[in-house]
């Protein structure tokens, strides 16, 4: 599988000393010095929340990164293993950061989902499943089971808080990943408070956001793929075609987390 920046129309740029190139595609004929010039006091600006990955990305080694959560982690709906979403950010960064059999440098993506997990679950297995393997980027999906469980929306934000600053402790950075645009969330009385309160989180705490539920609803809109043809029959698990899209989106905005991407290009 072939996964390419075009996929995205997006130009990453390489920022600071010591940083690794990204393959990105030639300029067009007519880019005149102001065009490029431009581009690259752009990329000067890119803020950098992924301070720990964007440190390693200039160095040989492995970047390890645990992908936290629950169903939609684990890869519930999709086929195989290899087509889950973590499996396939794993190849998607590989790809982007140009690593390859002769590389000193290596991304590893561990798979640490669990279905059915609400916030009370995964706060009782964050030691163990996620710290304990010293992880330098934790991409954190949840805010899904809550609502259907009943957790109180308070209740959620507090573990979830508690949960990034442990993660930070312990040396790593965090990204989040909000609910899932689907039938089955849709027909919860407050689910949406549930996202609302993870992105009153990303803002309070400066933890960059995958927004899966605005990006699904754009993939619709844009005739990218139908509501069909990304969630499963279950009306809730997303299938192999959209696992891969969420795989290509969360590389990009975590690329623009450690200041690869443009914020404004890792819209998706």
């Amino acid at each position: 599988m072939s996964l390419r920046f075009s996929c995205f129309g997006l130009a990453l740029l390489a920022t600071g000393a010591g940083l690794p190139a990204l393959a990105q595609p030639d300029l067009a004929p007519t880019a005149t010095p102001r065009v490029v010039e431009h581009q690259r006091v752009a990329s000067e600006r890119v803020s950098i929340k992924l301070a720990r990955l964007a440190s390693l990305l200039g160095k040989d080694g492995d970047i390890r990164i645990v992908a936290f959560g629950s169903s939609s982690t684990a890869g519930a709906g999709a086929s195989s293993p290899a087509s889950t979403y973590p499996a396939l950010l794993e190849t998607d960064l590989e790809e982007r950061l140009q690593i390859g059999a002769s590389s000193r440098r290596s991304v590893t993506v561990i798979n640490r989902g669990k279905g059915g997990d609400d916030s009370r679950d995964m706060a009782g297995r964050l030691e163990r499943d996620v710290i304990a393997e010293r992880p330098d980027l934790v991409v954190w999906q949840t805010g899904s089971n809550d609502p259907l469980k009943g957790v109180p929306v308070a209740r959620f934000k507090e573990l979830t808080r508690e949960g990034i600053l442990a993660i930070r402790a312990a040396g790593a950075d965090v990204v989040l990943m909000d609910q899932q645009w689907c039938q089955r969330l849709s027909g919860v009385a407050n689910a949406a408070e549930y996202g609302e309160a993870l992105h009153e989180l990303s803002t309070e705490l400066g933890v960059p956001v995958i927004p899966r539920h605005d990006m699904m609803r754009s993939w619709v809109t844009r005739g990218l793929m139908t509501p069909q043809q990304m969630i499963g029959p279950d009306g809730l698990h997303m299938t192999d075609a959209g696992y891969r899209q969420l795989a290509k989106a969360a590389a990009v905005q975590i690329l623009a987390g450690a200041g690869l991407v443009q914020p404004s290009l890792a819209r998706n």
